[in-house]
């Protein structure tokens, strides 16, 4: 086991294990991490903005209230496939983080800052965001959304009530997702899988679904549809799930 102090901001570690390491409170903004292993490492409350790892390993590890503003992860694997849990970020501070190709099976974002986040490829399965803010306010009338999910797989993943106006979802696995309740107003959801998604209240208003699996996609349980785009072929998926039957003449 590596009983190494925490690393200071700009340090390099490459090829290390760090294990039952207690990092809350560290600062190593900056730093790099490269082909690491962290098991049971406790990243409450550090100061980890532009940090960036990669090709890593997070086994059991805590994020709880890091502040990760600006990090990068890619090719990270953040899940144990022994216990199936994933790394908890809950209310972490996550603005403008880029995951890239990182397995986040059952990660916990439960009231994270996700504002201007970005997830590409990412496997994402049973993933949780209760509370998730992928906003800003910018004065008492201003909020702006930002976040993009491009790609990757939220298969089971838990966005109900989700603020997600405008955000980037091309090409995202959403089977079974719990879309209940969120806002995905003028959202870029082009060739995202829809299948068996749980849109009850959802609010669709302007959202792009050209390409998109829509099969069984019922709109009588969104909250609002208006200015949908879809494909010419698409409309014969969402009638049909009207039990609407459409015959030639």
């Amino acid at each position: 086991m590596d009983e190494a102090a925490p690393p200071r901001p700009g340090d390099i570690s490459h090829a290390r294990r760090f294990e039952g390491a207690g990092w809350a409170e560290a600062d190593f903004t900056e730093a790099v991490f490269k082909d690491c292993d962290f098991v049971d490492v406790d990243f409450k409350t550090a100061d980890m903005r532009e940090a960036r790892f990669e090709a890593c390993r997070f086994v059991r590890c805590d994020l709880a209230h890091a502040d990760a503003r600006e990090a990068s992860f890619a090719r990270c694997v953040m899940t144990d496939s022994v216990s199936r849990a994933g790394v908890r970020f809950a209310f972490a501070r996550l603005e403008a983080a880029r995951f890239t190709k990182c397995d986040l099976t059952h990660a916990n974002f439960e009231g994270a800052e996700l504002f201007d986040v970005a997830f590409a490829e990412c496997q994402m399965l049973g993933a949780r965001f209760p509370r998730a803010r992928f906003f800003r306010a910018y004065g008492r009338n201003v909020i702006r959304t930002n976040a993009s999910f491009a790609g990757s797989n939220l298969e089971l993943a838990d966005l109900a009530e989700a603020m997600l106006e405008g955000c980037d979802l091309s090409r995202a696995r959403l089977r079974e997702t719990d879309l209940t309740n969120a806002r995905l107003e003028k959202a870029n959801l082009t060739d995202a899988d829809l299948f068996q998604a749980i849109i009850d209240g959802a609010r669709l208003t302007g959202a792009d679904l050209r390409g998109a699996e829509l099969s069984g996609l019922d709109l009588r349980r969104v909250a609002a549809y208006q200015d949908l785009i879809i494909n010419a072929e698409q409309q014969f998926q969402l009638l049909d799930a009207l039990g609407i039957d459409v015959r030639a003449p």
